[in-house]
């Protein structure tokens, strides 16, 4: 009798060890952008839930993003419309945080516009931009657990 009641404390004690193994299912509850900002910037705000206690997880913000770079003169003008270029690229940002003591993060990630690339301004003209920024095609991906959360709509 002895015997079976200790096997039974020891099965129930394993049973409830085991459990929040188990109740790890990662999910995004919500997840957002704003922007752009002043600077270009578009920021992805998100919260994930269900990834088990103080686990470290990276997270991926993509984007396919515009913007125009430009030339003026010291005057302030434009003086030619072949002065500018519009620059289409996908933009991501990287980012790690803690899922602390209830297994969740909230957090944000800035993404930057592209650059002029080889674009530039002839002598005596200085290049202006970003302008004109846009993204589209924005989500946020766990890169721990391989999810990904679609964010619809045109940010500009």
């Amino acid at each position: 009798m002895r015997i079976r009641t200790t096997l039974a404390t020891a099965a129930a004690t394993l049973a409830i060890a085991v459990a929040p193994a188990f109740a790890v299912s990662p999910h995004f509850i919500n997840a957002s952008a704003t922007g752009p900002n002043a600077a270009g910037q578009l920021t992805v705000s998100f919260k994930e839930a269900g990834l088990g206690n103080n686990q470290n997880i990276t997270y991926r913000a993509d984007a396919q993003a515009s913007a125009t770079y430009q030339c003026f003169n010291k005057g302030g003008h434009n003086p030619s419309a072949g002065n500018k270029t519009t620059v289409l690229e996908n933009v991501s940002a990287t980012g790690t945080f803690n899922s602390g003591k209830n297994g969740s993060v909230t957090a944000s990630l800035t993404i930057d516009p592209p650059g002029p690339g080889t674009f530039t301004c002839p002598p005596g003209q200085k290049l202006v931009g970003p302008t004109d920024v846009s993204y589209t095609d924005v989500s946020i991906t766990d890169t721990r657990n391989g999810i990904t959360e679609s964010i619809p709509g045109t940010f500009s």
